[in-house]
């Protein structure tokens, strides 16, 4: 289940006694490993007896052990398993594909132990990547427990998390100041929810308003690369050349590498283009979207955009930033080409 199925399900009735919270976004993984500790020692100081932490996969032996520890000073046992690598698919090496399975008696003994945990021993797992489903050891957590599938956050689906955050802060967003934010996450290269929670708990220290504004939103990030390199791509979008060009000279001062700008400037001529053709085609603007993958908000403004441009102007401009990356990865050219380049997309 998702983060928001895994969270409702943990506040209503009894707990399972085995977790498996697996996936490649750390944030959900450490919030519900979190909720878990808070649900099962609620007191903070209890958990220096009922908890046995392990911060990698312990051999097999150590962790039955440990889940057969009985309780002493407190009512419970909670086995904390970081990095469980029991769960992880492994690839087979050449010639096993037809080998018969070898019997693991250790992992055997694993399986039957939390398919039938003692009354007052519970198991975390965590793990930073997707587990192996097909494993048994998998089917029988997803059976006798509960398991978190922690999938990474994509800029079309991270409204979600932001909505959530919000309600948890008991703050609120303009539409203006929403559309900023997610077009400055679309830009980023990876999304890390760790750093834009640091981002928003910034923003409530910026400003006690119950609701932001787009400007709160630019002052807090300011000093986010990812703000300027949106503002140019906004600025290219409106044809606006010398916004655009005071934006290049100023990623370039905040030490955004020409590769990154180049990247960036090939995708957002790429999305225009497509967008022209999807509207030629007589795709709804409010359609484009779920097309494009991307946020209704932000597809159907590139839509916008995109009716400003010419085809001709647009593949003109995917060819010369070709160019501009062999010319600049070779050292024949400076950022001058990307002014270039730039300036020939402004042209009205």
């Amino acid at each position: 289940m998702n983060y928001a199925e895994f969270m409702a399900s943990l506040a209503k009735g009894e707990p399972p006694h085995v977790f498996l919270l697996a996936g490649e976004e750390s944030y959900y993984v450490r919030r519900a490993e979190e909720a878990i500790l808070r649900r099962l020692l609620p007191v903070p100081e209890e958990r220096a007896d009922a908890l046995i932490r392990y911060e990698e996969m312990p051999p097999l032996d150590a962790l039955m052990e440990s889940l057969e520890t009985a309780p002493f000073f407190t009512d419970k046992i909670v086995v904390l398993v970081r990095d469980a690598a029991i769960f992880r698919a492994t690839k087979k090496k050449d010639g096993d594909e037809d080998a018969p399975a070898t019997k693991d008696t250790a992992a055997d003994a694993l399986i039957a132990r939390l398919a039938d945990l003692l009354p007052t021993t519970y198991v975390i797992f965590t793990l930073d990547t997707k587990p192996d489903k097909r494993r048994k050891l998998y089917q029988t957590v997803e059976k006798y427990g509960r398991v978190l599938e922690s999938e990474p956050v994509r800029p079309w689906t991270v409204e979600n998390w932001l909505n959530g955050r919000l309600r948890e802060m008991n703050r609120s967003m303009h539409r203006e100041a929403r559309t900023f934010f997610l077009n400055v996450v679309g830009i980023m290269p990876t999304i890390s929810l760790e750093f834009l929670d640091r981002q928003l708990e910034k923003l409530t220290l910026y400003t006690d308003k119950p609701q932001f504004t787009e400007d709160d939103l630019r002052a807090a990030f300011s000093e986010m690369p990812e703000v300027s390199v949106f503002a140019l791509m906004d600025a290219v979008s409106a044809r606006d050349v010398r916004q655009a060009l005071d934006l290049l000279a100023r990623c370039r001062a905040d030490g955004v590498h020409f590769t990154v700008l180049l990247a960036l400037l090939v995708r957002h001529v790429r999305q225009l283009w497509q967008a022209k053709r999807l509207l030629m085609n007589r795709t709804p603007p409010k359609g484009l979207g779920k097309i494009m993958g991307l946020h209704p908000f932000i597809a159907e403004k590139l839509g916008g955009h995109a009716k400003a441009f010419s085809e001709a102007t647009l593949e003109r401009t995917v060819l010369s930033l070709a160019d501009a990356d062999y010319l600049l990865k070779t050292g024949q050219a400076g950022d001058e080409l990307l002014e270039d380049v730039v300036i020939r997309l402004c042209r009205k």
